[in-house]
């Protein structure tokens, strides 16, 4: 892993642990945003992510994700997590508003990158795709309209945090990838005295979610 994606990693790793506002819900995204009709699409059936996104899609957002939060042995990243379903079952719910902003931006990020490298993203090496990242970020890319470049990298950015470190039940964070990553604890029934004042990160297990913690039986007295 180079140096550049090593500090991108920490510096996202330290955003969250400061915020914690995605640990326990998702954030509302900033973005060039349009009012659409829902898209309508016809998937195989055996298609694992298949609430909003095709194949071709589900692979390119898989990648750009894994580009924006990258695993490393031992430290899991956006694929570990599934940030992938997280995204995918959002666009199908409670973000179906940016379903034409997502459409739009990945067929240009396609014409972007077979113009350029006459390769979709997914199939780029890992130097091309950070290449294409990067310019999308510093807003350089002219195949992009609407949304601009500027704005699919940021949103894609803010969707994958989400997805690393909002609750489980959202459909990322993985096994809770996310929050053993930085020691977030989730909902746990009790925290002794030594864990609450310890300045270390959180490590008893099992972490819990608001899915596992509705089933939990509340305690007496």
């Amino acid at each position: 892993m180079s140096n550049q994606i090593e500090s991108r990693r920490n510096f996202l790793k330290t955003a969250v642990a400061g915020a914690g506002a995605v640990a326990t819900g998702a954030v509302v995204p900033a973005a060039e945003t349009r009012a659409a009709e829902p898209m309508q699409m016809s998937m195989p059936a055996d298609e694992k992510h298949g609430a909003f996104f095709n194949s071709d899609d589900a692979a390119a957002v898989a990648a750009f994700a894994e580009r924006i939060f990258p695993g490393a042995p031992g430290m899991p990243g956006a694929r570990d997590a599934d940030v992938l379903n997280y995204i995918d079952l959002a666009l199908a719910g409670a973000y179906s508003d940016l379903q034409e902003f997502y459409r739009h931006g990945l067929n240009q990020l396609d014409a972007h990158c077979r113009a350029t490298y006459r390769q979709p993203f997914a199939r780029l090496d890992a130097k091309q795709q950070d290449e294409v990242v990067a310019a999308l970020e510093a807003g350089h890319v002219q195949e992009f309209t609407w949304p601009s470049a500027r704005a699919f990298f940021t949103t894609l950015r803010t969707h994958t945090i989400e997805g690393m470190f909002a609750d489980p039940v959202y459909g990322g964070n993985k096994d809770f990838a996310g929050w053993k990553l930085i020691g977030f604890p989730g909902a746990q029934e009790f925290f002794s005295k030594n864990e609450i004042q310890s300045r270390d990160a959180f490590s008893r297990a099992p972490m819990t979610g608001l899915q596992m913690q509705a089933a939990m039986p509340k305690r007496r007295g």
